[in-house]
């Protein structure tokens, strides 16, 4: 655990006053548009590739069983390795991999919607592409980390309009997919979202970026010579470990995921259709798209001094999201709970984000990213899986009820660790 001191001392970390790249006070410098540019494109493809996939399966005559493996063949593969393309992140450039990542999706969904224009679409052959995509998506993921505070002067104004451009991206993604899919194909989704990635390489490819800082000699002197792979995922792992603040929030997150965010979707989802129809159902992902641009937006200009203290108590608005569906609230009152829920979850996401591109050393950063990566995203598929038995179990209501109350008890622990309530604002 580091101590206020050392939280507190601008350190060896990846952003610095003197970058010409980035000068103070400047944050829509050309690196920054044109990073802004790659990943607000990259994350609208993202957003209608979900809706290509389901129509374009359903069409061909795939069942739910086999949309989930070749959805699952894309998580499976990205949880697994994002770990070990934190580790290639550091040891070789980060934004070469993220090029290269691009790139090989570009190939991927091309294949993918080529077989779509052809009609000749074969499950193991999706489930094969899924899982090449998941592996250039966890070479890609970790880079992220040390990015954006190469990219933006202000790291916390630059995590908050990213959170505000994806939050709209996500908001109106599906519906301009499910439009395509209908006047066009679904082959054409998934042209369009190569063509993203192509996009998101060339803005990549056009950045000019100032070195990473090398770590001080105290640090040189603490940290293992790297020999190794297998050194440097250890030395990434003893890092993650020894920040309190960021383990503990990890391990609080994965109970959160396993019981309110995995089975949130296929039970809120099932319960608003079944209740309301699909056009409830519609609205309420509307809501809680406008509520994380609601969100990103006050992320823009508050800046608390205790930003994980500050990120917690927003986060509370979240658990208004089960529990506005759990007691059946009439549409509008749940969209008005579904709002405060987004943008309490893009606070959180935006003081989350800040705070570990800002406390943690550049030259560990991207390793440090890739275990908070896996850890966030490990208990995601073991909710979803037992979303049903337990639904079946306790009563849809009754689980939606009880993951508002998880929800909430999650909040008060970050609150009550001192490492996370107390973890300072960076220094410039």
């Amino acid at each position: 655990m580091t101590t206020a001191a050392q939280q507190e001392r601008p350190g060896p970390g990846p952003t610095g006053p003197d970058s010409p790249e980035k000068p103070a006070g400047l944050l829509w410098n050309l690196n920054f548009r044109l990073y802004f540019t790659a990943r607000t494109v990259a994350t609208l493809g993202d957003a209608m590739l979900p809706v290509a996939q389901v129509a374009g399966m359903i069409q061909l005559g795939f069942g739910a069983g086999d949309i989930g493996l070749a959805v699952g063949s894309f998580m499976a593969f990205f949880a697994g390795l994002v770990i070990f393309g934190g580790v290639f992140s550091d040891r070789f450039n980060a934004r070469r991999l993220m090029i290269g990542a691009d790139l090989a999706r570009v190939l991927t969904q091309s294949t993918v919607a080529l077989m779509y224009a052809t009609g000749h679409v074969v499950l193991w052959q999706l489930c094969v592409l899924g899982a090449l995509n998941g592996t250039a998506a966890a070479m890609f993921q970790p880079g992220v980390a040390s990015t954006v505070p190469r990219v933006a002067a202000d790291v916390q104004r630059g995590n908050g309009v990213l959170r505000t451009a994806e939050a709209l991206m996500t908001l109106g993604g599906p519906a301009l997919a499910g439009v395509m899919v209908s006047l066009v194909s679904p082959a054409a989704v998934f042209s369009i979202h190569a063509a993203t990635y192509a996009v998101s390489a060339l803005c990549l490819g056009t950045l000019r970026l100032a070195p990473l800082p090398q770590p001080d000699a105290d640090e040189q002197a603490a940290a293992p010579e790297r020999t190794s792979f297998r050194v440097d995922l250890v030395e990434g792992w003893r890092e993650f470990m020894a920040r309190t603040w960021l383990w503990s929030v990890i391990g609080l997150w994965m109970l959160l995921t396993l019981i309110v965010l995995g089975p949130l979707t296929p039970v809120a989802g099932a319960s608003l259709v079944s209740e309301h129809g699909a056009g409830a159902y519609g609205l309420v992902n509307s809501a809680l798209g406008a509520g994380g641009v609601l969100g990103g937006l006050v992320a823009l200009r508050l800046r608390p001094v205790k930003p994980l203290r500050a990120g917690a108590l927003a986060l509370t608005g979240y658990a208004l999201f089960p529990l506005a569906v759990g007691s059946h609230l009439p549409v509008w009152a749940v969209m008005c709970c579904v709002l405060v829920a987004g943008a309490g979850w893009a606070f959180w996401g935006v003081m989350w984000a800040t705070s570990v591109q800002t406390q943690i050393p550049g030259h560990i950063l991207n390793r440090i990213h890739s275990y908070e990566v896996a850890g966030s995203m490990a208990m995601f598929p073991v909710g979803q899986a037992l979303a049903g038995p337990a639904a079946a179990l306790l009563g849809s209501d009754s689980l939606l009820l009880g993951g508002g109350a998880v929800a909430l008890a999650v909040c008060a622990g970050l609150l009550a660790i001192p490492a996370v309530r107390g973890l300072d604002r960076a220094t410039a």
